[in-house]
Parts: structure tokens; sequence; C-alpha cells
């Protein structure tokens, strides 16, 4: 719905369907009538930061208090470099952020590939429309690259290409992007919180709409589960789990799912032996730190866990209810009410607002399936 607001804010016309939505673009993008606030969407500040290069007059963008601590600088650096002009009105490279629109350059551009993924996405998404080709140079290894393979995808599916380089990519400049119908996948991300709650409680579920040709790189939660001894069967369309109750320790590369660690670690606290989460520091720059919210409230729920620079080392073993907090994150929610339904006796989350970001549906689809989830 950020996203949404903010297309509509620079001239885009969106209605919604039933179970679709339509846009009608604008080959010229509109100055905003005010400031575009992205609420608590990080994808959406990075992406719509770029795309406002290309409105006339400035553009700025903010969000709630967690956004506006999320790091924009290596974007705001590569957007210097071809031809924007924009600042962090504090300074120090996070949001508000202003943007001076109305041309890109293109031009050569280097940027770190291990903070976030979406800086990459967003510059790829407005290179075709500048002035001259744009080259993409990465000077450190990408991490999240099946995100970044996806919005390489889905531009080749609206008709630009993406050209991979040895260390980046190029983009030529003159491709337009073309109206076309397009089917939202199912999202593997929100899916791993259901799949990981029949694990640790030994339950059967199956959850419709999941394709595993999605280049998703949270579809790596199936591997995880079968490797911590769950059963997983995947048909057309559909992906079930049946969990045994008796799960055991793995060693996890979380390099492009950051996204999965707060879940993982949930099943590492319930599984017998250590679970290690690895090569994910770039999770600490999520809606929260996530290797330290994870490791801090599972401590609290009992759970012998050590924080590393990039993960995390979970020991398995018993979970104690509690009053844990969710440190405004939809994830850690997600993933500290699936750890409540294992914990002994009762568990209060604290942050059940942060849910809505991606999931707003979470505590019901929950209550459907069994869960004994009550607001307070």
């Amino acid at each position: 719905m950020a996203t949404v607001r903010a297309c509509e804010a620079l001239g885009a016309e969106v209605r919604k369907e039933e179970r679709k939505w339509v846009v009608k673009g604008s080959s010229t993008l509109t100055t905003p009538d005010d400031v575009i606030n992205v609420e608590n969407s990080g994808t959406t500040i990075r992406i719509m930061t770029a795309v406002s290069a290309l409105a006339p007059g400035f553009t700025v963008l903010t969000g709630d208090a967690s956004v506006r601590r999320r790091p924009m600088m290596p974007l705001l650096d590569a957007l210097r470099q071809i031809g924007v002009e924009c600042w962090s009105t504090k300074g120090d490279g996070t949001p508000p952020i202003v943007v001076k629109g109305g041309r890109v350059r293109g031009g050569r551009a280097t940027m770190r590939g291990d903070v976030s993924s979406q800086f990459i996405s967003a510059i790829l998404i407005v290179s075709p429309m500048a002035k001259e080709d744009t080259v993409v140079l990465l000077t450190s290894e990408l991490k999240s690259k099946p995100y970044v393979d996806m919005t390489r995808e889905v531009m080749k599916y609206f008709g630009v290409n993406v050209e991979c380089l040895k260390n980046g990519f190029l983009i030529e400049a003159g491709q337009r992007y073309q109206p076309r119908r397009f089917n939202v996948p199912g999202d593997f991300s929100s899916a791993a919180f259901i799949l990981a709650a029949a694990a640790v409680t030994g339950s059967n579920v199956t959850v419709s709409n999941l394709s595993m040709d999605t280049l998703q790189g949270d579809r790596k939660i199936i591997d995880v589960l079968r490797e911590m001894g769950c059963q997983v069967k995947v048909g057309d369309g559909w992906v079930r789990v049946e969990g045994s109750g008796m799960l055991r320790g793995v060693k996890v590369d979380c390099g492009d799912t950051p996204d999965l660690l707060p879940v993982i670690s949930v099943l590492g606290a319930v599984a017998e032996g250590e679970t290690v989460l690895f090569n994910a520091e770039h999770a600490r720059f999520k809606e929260s730190d996530r290797i330290h919210a994870m490791s801090r409230e599972l401590s609290k729920m009992g759970v012998k866990v050590k924080e590393t620079k990039d993960g995390l080392i979970v020991e398995g073993g018993r979970l104690k209810g509690g009053i844990v907090d969710a440190h405004r994150d939809h994830r850690v929610f997600m993933a500290l009410a699936v750890a409540g339904l294992v914990a002994d006796g009762e568990t209060v989350v604290v942050g059940e607002e942060s849910v809505d970001v991606s999931y707003p549906e979470f505590i019901e689809d929950m209550v459907k399936l069994g869960a004994n989830f009550r607001r307070v």
C-alpha cells in the first residue's frame, strides 16, 4: 500500500478490482503535492527514491521511526554518480530523503553489494530511462542475490533487459517499459512461518499458491526443513510439511535469505543439537537488527544463543513462555509467535502492529489452523 500511494503521488493511476490491481502509468511523472510517507516499508523508500529522480522538481520521502533509521547512503552515492542530486536531510544517510528530479544522466556507478539488494534493484529499475547507458559495478560480494534476480526477471517481462557483467550490470538507455498482465507469485517469506509452525509442533499443514519455479531465495525454507528432519512434499502450486516434532540442528548460510533468519533461529531453538546461522550480517539492517533481536528475545525464553558478527549459534532445548518484544519488526513478531506455540506456559509478544507490514492476516490464519492466539 505504501508503494501504491507513492506511485499515485508521482502521477500513476492505480485501482483495485477484486483480486487484481490495474496501474495506468505515464511517460512523464509529476512532482508530488506532498511528502511521500512510506510508513514502515524500507523497500518502498529505496525503490521510490530512485524513481522520483524521474519526476520534475523536488520529492521528499520519509517513513516511520524504523525507516528513518535505515541506511540510504549507498543508494544516494550511486544516484549521484549517475547524475541525480539527492540528500539526507540529517546528513547521515538516513531518511528523510530529498531528491531533485527531472534527469537521470546514466554512466558508471560503483556500490557495495553486501548491505542491501534493494539499493541495486532501485538503480536497475530507473536506469533504462537514463540519457545514456548505465554500468553498475559492485565493490563487494552481492548478498541477497535472488532479490536482484527477481528484479531483472520482472524488468525483462515488462520489456527491459539488464545484462550481467563479471562484477555488475549493464543497462542500455532508451529502453521503455511496456504494459503487461502480471501474475504475482505466492510469497515464501510469509509462508515460511506457517510451515515452521507445523514443524515445531509436529503438525501437518499444506500451503497453496507456492511454486518451486520461483526465483525467490526464501524457498530455501523447504531445504532447511528437510535437513532438520521434516517430511516436505511439493506439488503443483502447493507445499506440505509433515512435522515429527523431532528436529535436528543444522548449519544455514543466510547470505541470500536474511528474511529467514528469525524463523530458522526459532526452529533451531527447539531442535536437537546446535544450529548455526551465518553470512547474514546484512540482517542487521532490516526493520530491526534481526540478529540482535532474536538473540535477545530467545534468551528471554530460556534458549542458549550466542550472537556472532554475521549470525547466531542456537542450542536447542525447551522454551519457556514470558514477555518478548518484536522490536517493531514483522518477521521477528511472527517468529516469536511461532516460538510461543511450543513454549511452556503463556507467551506475550509485544508489537503485533508490525505484522501488518507483510502479513496482516497472520494471526487470523494461525487461529484457523488451531493456534491458541488472542489479543491482549
